[in-house]
């Protein structure tokens, strides 16, 4: 089963076909593999990795640090899956450190990503401060190095 979710994670756009093969196993092996993988909550979905600057669809991202203060009875836990909920957050995580959560959320606009913040996430009973960082331009996502045109003019050139 690791080797499976290796090769699913590292294989880019291998079919069932090419991971039995490579796992030498049979079809029917990889297909219940996955199912077994979906069905206990480990695969949760499918996702290609985009360079977002080269999508004809760019929305606007910002990573948001929040502070807040824990429920008696369901800590940040409760809090964090409301927030979790809003199709603006695409990923939540609990943190150590200076502040409780982080953040990552989409937006059409710096404006639609703000009166997010400002409408709907400081507004939940609980959340005491907000920073908003927006992100400017991807380096790697997902370990993917993405490749930029303007990058290729600092590089050293030989010269004879």
């Amino acid at each position: 089963m690791k080797d499976l979710l290796k090769l699913i994670l590292e294989g880019e756009s291998l079919n069932t076909e090419q991971i039995a093969r490579i796992l030498q196993v049979s079809v029917a092996d990889v297909e219940k593999g996955i199912k077994s993988l979906k069905d206990e909550g480990i695969i949760l979905g499918w996702r290609p990795v985009l360079n977002l600057e080269k999508a004809a669809d760019q929305q606007v991202r910002a990573v948001i640090e929040v502070r807040m203060t824990p429920e008696r009875d369901g800590g940040f836990d409760t809090r964090a899956r409301r927030i979790s909920r809003f199709e603006q957050v695409e990923s939540c995580y609990l943190m150590s450190g200076g502040y409780d959560l982080n953040l990552v959320v989409k937006g059409k606009t710096l404006f639609d990503v703000a009166r997010f913040v400002s409408q709907r996430l400081s507004s939940i009973e609980g959340v005491i401060s907000t920073s908003t960082h927006f992100l400017l331009k991807a380096y790697k996502e997902q370990g993917f190095l993405i490749e930029h045109d303007d990058l290729n003019e600092d590089k050293p050139r030989a010269s004879f």
